[in-house]
């Protein structure tokens, strides 16, 4: 299926997307009405009317298997809505792929993804390719844990990163051993703290 034609109105449906962690949070409304506020706050500030708030509460952010999102997911498949807000990208995902898999779904059927905290809009030219860059560089980390878990040594990662011309995540010209090691320890730091979620 093609993408849909984005909507042309100047005031797009928006679904404002909220998540507490814990069942306790859900019920004392900590947190919720942080994340409702700051997606309201910014909706009005741009003139966006249209907006339903839907949430998840007592579920982790360790995968996509959660009633709300799943909602909010369908609605923006079906075309009933035209933007995906949340007020902290955490909140929507802790897992670079499934972000990654967000954005390539966002684009084939034809919907934005905003994320406050990080600067992400796909309404917007600069905030695409924020949005791009992450998920070109979850791809980037799967393929050094892909290498590793080969057994390939170190400097031959960093041998094949120099040679492809790829730039460290510090915008350095040149990958040491080191370097490849700090950015695996980074991805392995990611998984634990995503296996302890309790965010």
């Amino acid at each position: 299926m093609g993408r849909r034609p984005r909507r042309t109105s100047s005031s797009p449906r928006i679904i404002g997307y909220c998540r507490v962690s814990t069942q306790e949070q859900g019920r004392s409304g900590l947190g919720l009405q942080a994340q409702r506020s700051a997606i309201q706050t910014e909706a009005e500030r741009r003139g966006w009317a249209d907006i339903r708030i839907v949430i998840d509460k007592g579920y982790s952010a360790k995968d996509l298997r959660r009633p709300g999102i799943q909602e909010a997911l369908e609605a923006l498949s079906k075309g009933e809505a035209d933007v995906l807000m949340v007020a902290k990208l955490d909140r929507l995902s802790r897992s670079l792929l499934d972000f990654a898999l967000l954005m390539e779904r966002s684009q084939r059927e034809g919907w934005s993804i905003v994320a406050l905290d990080l600067g992400v809009d796909t309404t917007t030219p600069g905030g695409e390719m924020m949005a791009n860059v992450m998920a070109s560089f979850s791809q980037f980390e799967r393929r050094l844990i892909g290498e590793r878990d080969k057994g390939v040594t170190l400097a031959a990662i960093a041998d094949g990163l120099n040679s492809d011309g790829v730039a460290t995540a510090q915008g350095g010209a040149k990958w040491y051993p080191a370097t490849v090691r700090a950015v695996l320890q980074s991805v392995e730091l990611d998984k634990e703290t995503t296996l302890g979620d309790h965010g």
